[in-house]
């Protein structure tokens, strides 16, 4: 199974959890999940949560209109939905990287100043926090994969895993050693981790800087702001551009770093300097799109300057609808369960049931409820806990006594 991402048909995992998932995104923040101890914890801003969970929605839709048997024979009932789903749904993961980056800033300098006294503790943290639902969760899909590789015949089903691969997918090192994906996904939580230790790098690298320098308070804050539009420009106008570097934080940094851009540019106490900013948000954008353009930056972008608007409007405490809400706090589990929950559907209905397109719908909207709930147990049971070196190390040896039952199976 190859979940890649490339050029302009970026899969559309992620993610970032709920409420009381990662710092940044998913779809947990990170983002793709998002959780910090900060003053913008995603409990106090409900839209928050709203957006991520219409995102999560549309990249589990987008991945049950892509993946397994059943998509073939449903999306006879609405071709023109499932072709949306199969190649624009991928775009909604540019939401979670905003998101993202709206909130690291919030986490690790509200006020462009590193607020953190030891950030390879902070990277550690991050880390534990990412990886104990992430582990859980591949855990299960490789258990979920061996039991139904008999029956389904398909190239979504991953192949069983050597030690090696589990051990880079536990690291997050998968994409970056050249390993195949073993869940729809993983990619955008690597992915997630580095942005945050990018961002963190490069915050601090200011702090640095303004130490050598000696510059006044005032003007330090603007150079970590000065570094982040730097990384996120050169990611717009170069690394974004070339699909080898998919891999890494700075192919995604420019969406991950208006994220950033936009969180302190709320921060902006008059009206003239705010709208000054936004300006410079937007005709960096169109620049980056106007050299070529690519419709999940333009995503990003729109994403960028409505949360902007929500922001400085007092909209992102405002109440948004509450089933959508609850998804959004859950959408990193959501975002992380559903392909083990679509591999058992999808081989139970190829197995038991007649192949009509009435019975693939009903397969796929099984799926997807199938797939809330699992969700809500793992948040409840992983994602929700304090994240400890314990249980990181529990679960990843969980994780590759789970590769040794399915070469053994």
């Amino acid at each position: 199974m190859s979940t890649r991402k490339h050029a302009d048909a970026l899969p559309s995992e992620g993610g970032a959890g709920g409420s009381g998932g990662p710092d940044s995104s998913l779809p947990s923040g990170p983002a793709i999940g998002c959780t910090s101890a900060s003053p913008v914890t995603a409990a106090r801003m409900p839209l928050l949560d709203a957006m991520k969970g219409l995102a999560c929605a549309l990249i589990v839709g987008h991945h049950l209109a892509r993946y397994g048997p059943l998509p073939a024979g449903a999306s006879a009932l609405a071709p023109g939905l499932f072709e949306w789903l199969a190649q624009d749904g991928r775009l909604a993961v540019q939401v979670f990287l905003v998101i993202a980056g709206f909130l690291a800033a919030g986490s690790l300098a509200p006020d462009g100043v590193l607020r953190i006294d030891r950030p390879m503790l902070r990277v550690m943290q991050r880390y534990a926090r990412l990886v104990m639902p992430y582990l859980a969760a591949l855990s299960i899909s490789v258990l979920a994969a061996a039991l139904v590789r008999p029956w389904l015949i398909d190239e979504v089903v991953p192949p069983v895993p050597g030690i090696a691969q589990l051990l880079a997918h536990g690291l997050l090192l998968q994409d970056l050693l050249g390993y195949e994906a073993l869940s729809t996904g993983v990619w955008y939580v690597a992915i997630d981790f580095q942005l945050f230790v990018l961002a963190l790098w490069a915050i601090g690298l200011s702090e640095l800087l303004q130490r050598r320098w000696v510059l006044d308070p005032k003007r330090a804050r603007w150079l970590a702001v000065a570094l982040v539009l730097a990384l996120a420009v050169s990611s717009l106008a170069v690394f974004n551009r070339h699909a080898a570097l998919d891999s890494t934080a700075l192919y995604f940094f420019g969406a991950y770093g208006l994220g950033m851009l936009v969180f302190w540019i709320g921060r902006a106490t008059r009206r003239s300097t705010w709208q000054f900013a936004v300006a410079l948000m937007v005709l960096v954008g169109a620049a980056a799109l106007a050299l070529d353009w690519r419709s999940r930056i333009a995503t990003a972008l729109v994403t960028a300057l409505l949360l902007a608007v929500a922001q400085r409007r007092g909209g992102l405490a405002l109440g948004a609808w509450p089933p959508l809400v609850r998804l959004g706090r859950i959408s990193y589990s959501l975002f992380l369960i559903h392909f083990p929950v679509l591999l058992l559907v999808s081989a139970a209905v190829a197995r038991l049931a007649p192949a009509e397109p009435w019975v693939d719908l009903f397969g796929l909207l099984a799926t997807f409820a199938l797939s809330i709930a699992a969700a809500m147990l793992l948040y409840r049971w992983v994602e929700s806990r304090p994240a400890t070196w314990r249980g990181v190390l529990a679960l990843f040896a969980g994780l590759l006594a789970c590769g040794l039952m399915a070469a053994l199976g």
